[in-house]
């Protein structure tokens, strides 16, 4: 089963303990733009994609779902 890049985000951020609103702070976003991210209602720019990589210190590749690596 393939995991979206919301399923990922969601699972990466439940992992570190975090609510939608400390990750939208940490990145420097809102947490209703986190949780549409999570939901699949919102296609991330690639500024939030970089964030959220630099933010969970993973690739691009893994959440974008070409690798099972991080």
């Amino acid at each position: 089963m393939n995991i979206t890049f919301g399923e990922k985000i969601r699972n990466l951020r439940e992992d570190a303990e975090m609510s939608q609103k400390e990750l939208g702070a940490a990145i420097n976003t809102t947490q209703r733009k986190i949780s549409y991210i999570e939901c699949g209602n919102y296609e991330p720019s690639l500024s939030d994609i970089i964030a959220l990589c630099k933010f969970f210190n993973v690739s691009a590749d893994y959440l974008l779902g070409l690798t099972d690596n991080t």
